[in-house]
């Protein structure tokens, strides 16, 4: 008799094939659910593989657009980055997977989801946390925290009998001595080798992003448009190439950001769940973004409501990194920031070059800058005079604050 529904966030490799076959032994319907958010992979031969493997159903989602649209560009609104250096792209991809798994369990009538995030990363909260707020009454199996499945699968080794003795196709090419994680944001690369912080990654491991050494000697000149906080337009001062669809746009960004070896960064980081790691990312069209989005939002935005929009900014990355996409807290930051953004407006001048993106220029209906105020050759409404009494009044306090 069986136990009920749970459906699998399934990849098609080894470790979730063992699950979902793991999964049926123990008596549950399985279903299997593979999101699309930009990964290089065979999703048709990863469909035929679950079935084959006694899936009851298979759902396989594209969800490029509205990962760009509802999770990537609110990370553009923020700056977001996460300990000044990480652009977040695993953390901001969890709760859109998520959030159609609990959409799918609840259209099966699925009383169960399961994963195969391991119970040391950071993956497993973000899922969960995520499937809780949206689909309290949830159960959640995690196989890699049951005594029972973690100690019978030790290791690789372990897993690939498994495979071979329940006719789970094995992968035939050597697999990569660290663990890759890729969407449309990002790559990244931890475990295995990479774990010894002062081994320098090999030079075969990036795939996103060229060798900044080898990468073109011409820059590409871009103009990217902003409206509220988000970019609508890319244009390629080179060639006249122009993107307009949030797909596109981010989508060619990858591309010219990983043509002039744009977003790489090797980093160690504070998990949520207590320990340092060690993780190499490669980020083009988020890189790209950050400095664009910087650029158009200071020249647009009011100073102490961006001192303000600041701190929300660390506050949202925190709450990303942590799985708290879905919270209150995160929910009151996010309308804080768009909030922010109702100005920031206009077209940034960029050229992207041997790894590094470099201002050009910038333009906007909504600039607060104003260049006959600023200006050294004319004196507009500013009264120097005033600056004398400006500077005394804030000098009162040091010269207390300073006594020995």
């Amino acid at each position: 008799m069986s136990k009920g529904k749970v459906v699998l966030a399934y990849s098609g490799g080894l470790d979730t094939s063992c699950i979902l076959v793991w999964l049926k032994e123990q008596g549950y319907d399985v279903i299997t659910y593979l999101a699309n958010i930009g990964q290089d992979e065979d999703f048709e031969a990863a469909r035929k593989k679950a079935e084959s493997l006694g899936a009851k159903k298979v759902f396989i989602e594209d969800l490029r657009t509205e990962f760009v649209e509802d999770f990537i560009w609110p990370a553009v609104q923020a700056n977001a980055v996460y300990e000044d250096r990480y652009l977040l792209g695993t953390a901001v991809a969890r709760p859109c997977i998520a959030r159609r798994q609990v959409e799918i369990a609840r259209r099966e009538g699925a009383q169960y989801v399961s994963h195969g995030a391991t119970g040391k990363g950071n993956d497993q909260i973000r899922f969960e946390l995520t499937c809780y707020a949206l689909y309290p009454e949830v159960k959640i199996i995690a196989p890699w925290r049951i005594p029972e499945f973690y100690n019978r699968f030790r290791g690789r080794t372990d897993l690939m009998e498994y495979a071979r003795e329940h006719g789970i196709p094995v992968p035939v090419t050597p697999r990569a001595p660290w663990s890759m994680d890729a969407n449309l944001m990002h790559i990244s690369y931890e475990s295995g080798i990479l774990e010894n912080p002062k081994s320098r990654a090999p030079a075969d491991l990036y795939l996103m992003t060229k060798n900044p050494e080898d990468s073109p000697n011409v820059q590409d000149v871009l103009e990217i448009e902003f409206k509220k906080g988000v970019p609508v337009k890319v244009t390629n001062m080179n060639d006249g190439i122009s993107k307009n669809t949030a797909l596109d746009v981010f989508s060619y960004l990858n591309e010219i950001g990983g043509k002039h070896g744009v977003g790489r960064i090797d980093i160690v980081e504070n998990r949520f769940i207590g320990m340092k790691s060690r993780g190499i990312y490669e980020t083009p069209g988020g890189t790209v973004l950050l400095k664009a989005h910087l650029d158009i939002e200071t020249f647009t935005m009011d100073k102490e409501v961006r001192r303000i929009k600041q701190g929300l900014g660390i506050k949202f990355s925190e709450l990303v990194y942590n799985g708290f996409w879905y919270s209150p807290e995160c929910d009151f930051v996010r309308h804080c920031i768009a909030k922010s953004q109702e100005n920031v407006e206009g077209k940034v001048q960029l050229s992207v070059l041997k790894g590094q993106v470099y201002i050009l220029g910038r333009e906007s209906p909504k600039s607060l800058y104003n260049e006959e105020l600023v200006s050294m050759d004319v004196q507009g409404d500013y009264d120097p005079c005033d600056a004398s009494g400006f500077i005394r009044i804030n000098a009162v306090r040091l010269a207390f604050a300073l006594k020995p």
